[in-house]
């Protein structure tokens, strides 16, 4: 009998959730991070853990809504934490630093007028979460990866 290796014993398969995201689709914007919450929720995650997550990625998902022409987001659970990824193929941040200024925005007006684009998102994203990283390039896209421990 051979032995398992320890590789295999100690990995844990995540559960992973796969949303599209449509940009410009202000109807639908939400369904993700809702979705994943349930789910954390069915889980047994903490009330609290639950929360950051869902505005961490709510935050996410509509920047990608108003900025992207479409995109996904991949939400990867594990014992102890979940791992968002909102991945888009918008115009890309020419600035990081500039976008993570809170009430910076480049949102259009239209997306203003409903009550979006406030400059607040990046900002959020980063109070709520306890990783957070962004991976841009202008004209091809941006991924932001959330982590948020329980």
């Amino acid at each position: 009998m051979r032995p398992a290796s320890a590789e295999r014993v100690n990995k844990i398969e995540p559960i992973v959730l796969e949303f599209p995201i449509q940009g410009g689709d202000f109807t639908h914007a939400g369904e993700a991070s809702s979705n994943m919450k349930k789910t954390l929720s069915r889980l047994g995650v903490r009330p609290d853990c639950i929360k950051r997550a869902a505005i961490a990625m709510y935050e996410a998902e509509i920047n990608a809504v108003i900025h992207a022409h479409g995109g996904k987001a991949v939400v990867s659970i594990y014992p102890g934490r979940v791992r968002i990824e909102i991945i888009d193929q918008g115009p890309g941040i020419p600035d990081v630093e500039k976008a993570m200024t809170a009430g910076y925005s480049t949102a259009p007006d239209t997306a203003r007028e409903m009550g979006f684009g406030a400059g607040m998102g990046l900002p959020n994203i980063k109070r709520h979460s306890d990783e957070m990283k962004i991976d841009t390039k202008v004209g091809e896209g941006t991924t932001v990866t959330m982590i948020v421990n329980f």
